[in-house]
């Protein structure tokens, strides 16, 4: 097999290139995390039959969950373009459309107002989240990944995620003074400000990403061989056991749900009692400890490789999240606040901020970015239903944490297999990633343009 010469990003280019993806992640991620604070605290109260609260609560965690079923079918078609198209113009239009999509949940009617059509729009609404998000962080990281330096792509890479985190932290932000105000002014429009700021994303994300040039390894990929006319054909032919290892990976992120949403609205709860600011502070600072633990272990894993921290975060997740969900049992505050950090601020960081390079080197440019949205996204599929499988569960009064706790720890077994089987790839220079001799010149020609 002939080695391709390097592709190399014009000066500044790598910088550029992570500052767009963790600024345009941030603002992603805030339209798409204000609606699980939302979920757990205010849409059972607005949008379903408050007599019967348990239910209600079931129901809006569920809505939360629909934006994941939605994901994987958005990623078949944002990565066959992606990989078509090239990563910038779906960067521009994910950002856009979680944009309006976040607005309109805004101003939507009340159940009260509309009945039943009120959650039927927000679960439309919510689709469309979740088809903006199935391509904003494949294309993102794809970006940074092929503009960075081969010995720092985990460390560029990892911008993305602490833009996502940096999202989180600015929805829960949004989110505190806005559960402190009266019940019914919350109930009536203080909800929707959160919503309503959405608006600025599109104009920012416009701004932000315009500029921003394609990268170097899918502009030669291009000249070399032509566009590519069928990724998929590609991605199955050669790649379908990377694929499996991404899916089994991104369930990791059912710690992230479950710690936000579930340990959230169970911790406000009448079995728990804590309050709704308290709580949502835990959050905030758990993921300003993420904001700084990302890129840290990210370079950790340029030195030592992506297997060995990825291993940290997901082993020491699985252990943790007991930690924690006892903690909230207890009602003691500071002790939630103390785990709250380590679990998500510290640990869980260790496989969030190092899974986009380990999953964006199983791929070659040619599929990378419909590889790693597909594989994402059905593996965000299952941690965002992970919620409402921790809901139930949680039995009739909601308050069973062991249950769950246990349930979250089996959920990071599937991400520590997939780690244990993956190659380790941190050395392996950015034009050979993902390449199999298998794939001959004659079979890419007959999916290339």
């Amino acid at each position: 097999m002939s080695v391709p010469a390097p592709a190399t990003a014009p000066p500044g280019q790598p910088k550029k290139a992570a500052t767009a993806a963790w600024i345009g992640s941030a603002l992603e991620y805030y339209d798409f995390f204000i609606y699980g604070s939302a979920a757990a605290l205010i849409f059972p109260k607005v949008f379903f039959d408050e007599s019967d609260p348990a239910t209600a609560t079931l129901l809006s965690l569920a809505t939360f969950g629909v934006a994941y079923a939605a994901r994987p079918v958005g990623a078949l078609f944002l990565g066959h373009f992606g990989d078509k198209l090239g990563r910038k113009k779906i960067m521009v239009f994910t950002l856009i459309l979680m944009g309006l999509s976040t607005f309109l949940i805004g101003c939507l009617p009340t159940r009260a107002q509309v009945g039943t059509l009120a959650p039927v729009l927000l679960v439309l609404c919510r689709v469309l989240q979740g088809i903006s998000a199935a391509g904003e962080q494949a294309s993102a990281n794809s970006m940074t990944l092929e503009h960075a330096p081969p010995h720092r792509r985990g460390f560029f890479t990892s911008f993305t995620l602490s833009g996502t985190q940096g999202g989180q932290l600015l929805a829960t932000l949004a989110f505190i003074p806005i559960a402190a105000m009266p019940e019914d002014q919350l109930l009536s429009w203080g909800w929707r400000v959160p919503f309503w700021l959405s608006i600025a994303v599109a104009v920012a994300g416009y701004f932000i990403r315009r500029n921003l040039a394609e990268t170097p390894a899918f502009e030669q990929q291009t000249a070399a061989e032509g566009v590519v006319k069928m990724p998929l054909a590609i991605l199955l032919r050669h790649h379908w056991a990377d694929v499996l290892r991404v899916i089994a990976g991104a369930v990791i992120a059912s710690v992230s749900t479950i710690f936000t949403v579930w340990a959230l609205a169970y911790a406000t709860s009448d079995s728990v009692g804590m309050s709704r600011s308290s709580m949502l502070w835990v959050g905030a600072l758990a993921n300003l400890a993420a904001l700084a633990a990302i890129p840290l272990w990210a370079t950790l894993s340029d030195r030592v490789g992506r297997r060995p921290v990825y291993l940290i975060g997901a082993v020491g997740s699985a252990i943790m999240m007991v930690l924690y969900l006892w903690a909230i049992s207890t009602g003691s505050y500071p002790l939630i606040l103390l785990l709250g950090i380590i679990t998500f601020g510290v640990v869980y960081s260790a496989a969030n901020g190092v899974w986009p390079s380990f999953y964006g080197e199983m791929f070659s440019t040619r599929v990378r970015l419909s590889g790693m949205a597909i594989g994402t996204q059905i593996g965000f599929a299952v941690a965002g239903f992970a919620v409402t499988f921790a809901a139930e569960i949680a039995g009739p009064d909601g308050d069973d944490w062991f249950s769950v706790a246990l349930f979250t720890a089996a959920l990071c077994v599937p991400p520590v297999i997939a780690a244990l089987s993956a190659r380790e790839t941190h050395k392996v220079p950015t034009e050979l990633l993902g390449e199999r001799t298998s794939e001959t010149a004659a079979e890419r020609a007959t999916v290339t343009a």
